[in-house]
């Protein structure tokens, strides 16, 4: 196990869900279930803190003993919780359990430290801040769908030129209101620089057709850069003039989980490292940059595969697979 990172000024800002997973498992007295930290946002910033980032991490968490446990694993990783103030509510649950195989939820979310965030509680966000994360099912409630999409338009409109990544994480499952939800993913990704989306988000999003003409679709809606991951296929990613598609390591699979998650904050760390987390910089990326940036994004989600859970990771161990 890595030691905890310094703490040091944020460029990065995820925000999102952070929620527990209580996943199955089977005792001598019967069925147990096991609180594991998790949220695709959660995770994001964890894989963030891991490969060096300088990360701060913003979502309602909660004073009981999970929302502990929640600050506990970003700190572990040196991501920055300061913006996070204390609540009495409680945190999300998320049971899991096996049915034939698939996976099913219940998913315990009223009234709690995350769900009932509203634009009133935005934080102030720090000045080193150079790039914001959002996604997830964080934009699926009410209130907190809003005060997301809130956070995302008072970055885009301060002037300050950081540049914001979307990567809505589709649950269908989730989604009461599917025709108020759909609005909201347009406008996000009208204010978004970069949109990460599945191949099976994008399918959801946009209905049949050829998956390049549906990227081409999401990128003439506002963003400089449509990601697509793809599984075992790797990904793609479209820009202006640009389709650059890098192929996924062959590698034993062990799980899924958190593999986009991964994806996502490896991207970003790929930009940190290059210096280009601001929209012009972006915007400056050859082909060839930006196909270096998707291969590390791609190298890092795999890499997670190979390991049971949502576990990215670190960065000396990128380091160490860089030639291989």
């Amino acid at each position: 196990m890595a030691a905890s990172a310094t703490l040091s000024a944020p460029v990065l800002l995820c925000a999102g869900e952070a929620l527990i997973d209580m996943v199955p498992r089977q005792m001598p007295e019967g069925r147990a279930f096991l609180p594991l930290p998790g949220g695709s946002v959660f995770n994001t910033a964890i894989a963030a803190g891991r490969l060096g980032v300088p990360t701060a991490f913003w979502y309602g968490l909660s004073t009981d003993l999970f929302g502990d446990q929640l600050r506990a694993e970003l700190a572990r990783v040196g991501v920055d919780t300061a913006l996070c103030r204390p609540s009495d509510r409680h945190s999300t649950l998320a049971f899991v359990t096996l049915v034939e195989g698939q996976a099913r939820y219940l998913f315990l979310d009223e009234n709690t430290a995350g769900r009932m965030l509203t634009p009133a509680d935005l934080p102030e966000v720090p000045a080193s801040v150079q790039a914001l994360f959002i996604g997830g099912i964080s934009l699926v409630g009410e209130p907190v769908g809003s005060t997301m999409e809130a956070l995302a338009a008072r970055v885009a409109g301060d002037g300050q030129g950081r540049l914001i990544m979307l990567d809505p994480n589709i649950r269908p499952g989730f989604i009461r209101d599917e025709d108020a939800y759909r609005v909201r993913i347009r406008r996000l990704i009208g204010l978004a620089h970069v949109v990460k989306l599945s191949d099976e988000d994008l399918d959801w999003l946009m209905g049949e057709g050829d998956l390049a003409d549906k990227a081409r679709a999401v990128q003439a809606m506002g963003p400089r850069l449509v990601l697509v991951t793809q599984g075992s296929r790797g990904a793609r990613v479209f820009g202006a003039g640009l389709d650059v598609a890098v192929p996924a390591p062959i590698v034993t699979v062990a799980d899924t989980v958190g593999a986009g998650d991964t994806f996502n904050a490896a991207f970003l760390a790929a930009l940190e490292r290059k210096g280009a987390l601001a929209p012009a910089a972006l915007a400056a990326l050859d082909a060839s940059a930006v196909a270096d940036v998707l291969a590390f994004a791609v190298r890092a989600a795999a890499i997670s595969v190979t390991r049971a859970g949502a576990d990215p990771p670190w960065r000396h161990e990128m380091e160490e697979t860089a030639g291989a």
